[in-house]
């Protein structure tokens, strides 16, 4: 595949929202909750079970609701024009550290089985900020099959601002921003910060997304990421076009048009959203899942026909509600790169849905192996304290499985308060990053203790795992 493209918004007394097609997109703040509930994680969830009625599918349904290609090229054109993903790369300012050189609270987040083959450390600053919250990653083995997006390898990592924090600021409520990461030499990883936004007025200013940043899922020339878990609005996923990476100019507290041209609170580039996906059924519903389902992550699943997103909810890991996981097809149409399959109302109809016994599900992954006659579903537990190890799942119809810590009886052996799954096909790895940097009483105050690594594992050592 070729290379594409060179491959406190000003309080004025309104509510800052960008119109998406006639659909608002609606600037709201996250919701992170830290528990200190203790779920063993460790009961065998049993075997996936369909869920295939029309009452059930039907909740299911997403709306498609793109900016206009006039709104989009008025903001690029008055910002200066649009910059690629390799240039945002170049420009890279925050190294991070290999796995020698993590910290034994990091090093202590890592996997027991399977172990981390790779693994990395945030900047100094990053890895102890509790005002923002790793939460999801993808990669360009995502983008494209080769596992480069033009001459480039990059992972991304999306963080929220922790909204649960005491004292912040109002205006940063619910701020979204995506580390890009230089990962071409692997002993040498280096990132940059690109603030999420919505075009506003036509594109001649733009806003603040608020997004939770639970799962993004680089595909084609799109980036698709999750609204909102327990959203108070109906968005599910906004999407963001990796040709359509702007820059700021002027370096201030401010986010959109100022007096001298265009700011980013600090960040030097922004993506704006070119659409969204909302749930038909309205907003959804967070405390059980017979309800509009809230979009907790979404991974990238290569191996199904056509490739798909695949999406699960969240519920507390001290609880026993299922949950579910589901699939949505990609377009196949030449001029819908990246965007998911819609008939001629723009609406998006679920292709599967299953109901998991696993609790406290953070992330989900589907691959089907070669010659198999169903895909696995890899769900990922993370208890709700630090500390802890989560648990890897590997589900399908027929069963369920998990590894063990060595010859322990534990399944307690994935990551501590892992977050979303993303598989690159291109290298066979997993990857998947940890969030917390609580302190010793599991709260969002000093001094913090840093337990946040990017770490990948063979996904066959998964299966070898729990084989």
């Amino acid at each position: 595949m070729t290379q594409r493209g060179r491959h406190r918004r000003r309080n004025k007394g309104r509510v800052l929202r960008a119109a998406l097609s006639g659909t608002a997109l609606a600037l709201t703040a996250a919701a992170t909750i830290i528990s200190t509930s203790q779920a063993a994680g460790s009961d065998n969830p049993g075997p996936l079970k369909p869920l295939t009625s029309a009452s059930e599918t039907g909740k299911l349904q997403l709306h498609e609701n793109l900016v206009s290609e006039t709104t989009l090229n008025t903001l690029q054109s008055g910002m200066g024009g649009h910059v690629g993903v390799n240039a945002v790369l170049k420009s890279a300012n925050h190294p991070m550290r290999n796995k020698a050189a993590c910290n034994s609270t990091e090093a202590a987040a890592l996997p027991v089985e399977p172990v981390a083959t790779r693994a990395y450390c945030w900047d100094s600053g990053d890895a102890t900020t509790q005002k923002w919250l790793p939460q999801s990653v993808t990669t360009s083995g995502d983008a494209d099959n080769d596992g480069k997006w033009g001459d480039d390898r990059v992972i991304l990592a999306g963080w929220t601002h922790n909204d649960h924090k005491a004292g912040e600021p109002a205006d940063d409520k619910g701020l979204a921003r995506v580390a890009f990461i230089d990962a071409n030499d692997p002993k040498n990883l280096k990132y940059r910060w690109v603030l999420l936004v919505a075009p506003l007025d036509g594109g001649k200013d733009f806003g603040a997304v608020r997004s939770h940043l639970g799962g993004m899922v680089w595909y084609q020339d799109k980036l698709i990421v999750t609204a909102k878990n327990g959203a108070d609005h109906n968005n599910a996923l906004f999407v963001f076009d990796m040709n359509r990476i702007l820059q700021a100019d002027v370096n201030s507290s401010e986010v959109g048009k100022v007096s001298g041209g265009w700011s980013a609170k600090g960040y030097q580039y922004v993506m704006p959203a070119i659409g969204s996906y909302n749930l038909t059924g309205g907003k959804c519903d967070a405390t059980t899942d017979d309800k509009v389902p809230c979009f907790a992550s979404v991974s990238l699943d290569r191996t199904s026909t056509p490739d798909s997103l695949v999406a699960n909810e969240w519920f507390s890991s001290g609880g026993t509600q299922p949950a579910r996981v589901w699939r949505y097809y990609y377009s196949t149409a030449s001029d819908r790169t990246g965007l998911l399959g819609s008939n001629s109302s723009d609406n998006v109809n679920v292709d599967e849905v299953y109901e998991t016994e696993a609790v406290g599900v953070q992330g989900v992954l589907s691959y089907k192996p070669s010659g198999a006659s169903e895909a696995n579903w890899y769900t990922g537990y993370a208890p709700g304290s630090r500390d802890r190890h989560g648990t890897l799942w590997r589900q399908n119809e027929s069963t369920a499985k998990a590894a063990k810590c060595g010859s322990g009886e534990t399944y307690a052996c994935w990551g501590q308060h892992t977050e979303s799954l993303s598989y690159w096909q291109e290298t066979g790895e997993l990857w998947t990053l940890t969030e917390w940097a609580a302190n010793k009483d599991n709260e969002w105050k000093p001094p913090a203790i840093p337990e946040r690594v990017l770490y990948a594992v063979p996904l066959s050592s998964v299966d070898s795992s729990v084989e």
